[in-house]
């Protein structure tokens, strides 16, 4: 009974303050941890998490890894791969190196250093799609150049992120460099299989079993998304990784809108509000104003962080060809940190990797990005339209 009370505490607090905070133009997602601030211990203490709600935080973890690895597409990456490259290789290691200092600045030991510099490599896919696609850049060369470069920086800190995991806590005895030679190889035959096995699944699908095989393609993706994750876990690999993977080698092939729709409902419908909401009743957002470093340390992480994405953004822009405002544009589009930073950073602190203080300015940081990014992405889209008007003036005076 009592996980069930706390359930309904969740859900219904997530819904009646989504409602509440809609007037201020606050995302659904910094709803959510503002929620469970708000209803956790730290805050007027209506709920506290518990060993029921860790486990259905933990599937809607994966559910979001999943969800961001729907929305990366890897012939994006492949049809604009020498601008992707630069931009993600550049927009990785300044950000990467910039974390690192950081952490070491702040008196981390190296562990934590690599892992803050880890997390600010990540973009957030899901903030970046919907600010393109609103002004019409999406299908651009410059849309598709930042979405293949987030979605390959996400990717890249999700690799880098394994071997940190597997240098810190190894889970074999095979060689580094030859074990991710074989995961290599064995993600490359699992993502054949499971694009076979799921049109063998609907062709035997027998005539009454067609009828109702919207519903059944989702059991199928969900099978195939838990499946996954096990197996990765057997391999010694984290689930995030696995629910990224198998979004990404689903995204492909799912083709209806309405599919994806569904699976975007059940994810944000159900599970992934869960996580976010534990992450507020985890975060003791008053240890800002007590006058201790953390506050600094936040600050400094926050700016740290967009102004490294920002101007590696920029140059990455220059370096292909991109104007001032198109580069202005790349820059503040990789700013967003969101789903892998809070996934990854949450992981480090169960594994008393990351403390309390940088699990604050982490959640700062992706409440602070995802409100300010969207704003910054639209005010430079806003200057490049004019000016692409006033260009169409002249050619056609």
């Amino acid at each position: 009974m009592a996980e069930l009370v706390s359930f309904f505490i969740v859900m219904a607090a997530g819904l009646f303050l989504a409602e509440f905070f809609r007037s201020f133009h606050m995302p659904y997602v910094v709803v959510l941890i503002v929620t469970g601030i708000l209803i956790g211990p730290f805050g007027l203490n209506l709920f506290i998490p518990d060993d029921t709600m860790e486990f259905i935080g933990q599937i809607g973890l994966v559910f979001l890894m999943f969800m961001a690895g729907l929305e990366a597409r890897l012939s994006v990456m492949a049809e604009l791969r020498r601008s992707v490259a630069v931009l993600s290789v550049l927009n990785s290691i300044i950000p990467f190196l910039a974390g690192v200092g950081i952490a070491l600045y702040f008196g981390y030991n190296w562990t934590s250093a690599l892992f803050l510099g880890t997390i600010f490599i990540s973009s957030s896919i899901a903030v970046i799609i919907p600010s393109l696609e609103a002004n019409g850049l999406l299908v651009t060369k410059l849309g598709k150049t930042i979405l293949g470069a987030t979605i390959a920086e996400d990717v890249l800190s999700l690799l880098v992120f394994s071997v940190l995991l597997q240098t810190i806590s190894p889970t074999h005895n095979v060689p580094l460099p030859l074990f991710y030679l074989i995961l290599f190889i064995f993600l490359i035959s699992l993502r054949v299989f499971i694009q076979k096995l799921r049109n063998y699944y609907q062709s035997r699908l027998s005539r009454r079993m067609k009828k109702e095989l919207f519903e059944n393609e989702v059991r199928f993706i969900f099978v195939i998304m838990l499946a996954t994750v096990i197996l990765f876990e057997l391999l010694g690999l984290h689930a995030i990784i696995a629910g990224f993977f198998a979004g990404m080698t689903l995204s492909e092939s799912i083709k209806k809108e309405a599919l994806k729709r569904k699976l975007h409902a059940i994810s944000y419908g159900l599970f992934i509000p869960v996580f976010f909401v534990l992450i507020g009743a985890k975060t003791d957002i008053g240890i800002l104003f007590d006058g201790s470093s953390v506050a600094l340390l936040t600050g400094v992480i926050v700016v740290g962080s967009v102004l490294a994405k920002f101007v590696s953004g920029f140059i990455a822009g220059k370096m292909r060809g991109f104007t001032n405002n198109e580069c202005s544009i790349i820059g503040s589009s990789t700013t967003p940190q969101l789903s892998t930073t809070l996934a990854v950073a949450f992981i480090g602190l169960e594994m008393n990797i990351l403390d309390h203080e940088l699990i604050i300015a982490m959640t700062v940081l992706s409440i602070s990005t995802t409100m300010v990014g969207p704003y910054m992405i639209g005010m430079f889209i806003d200057k490049y339209k004019r000016r692409q008007r006033m260009l169409n003036r002249k050619r056609k005076a």
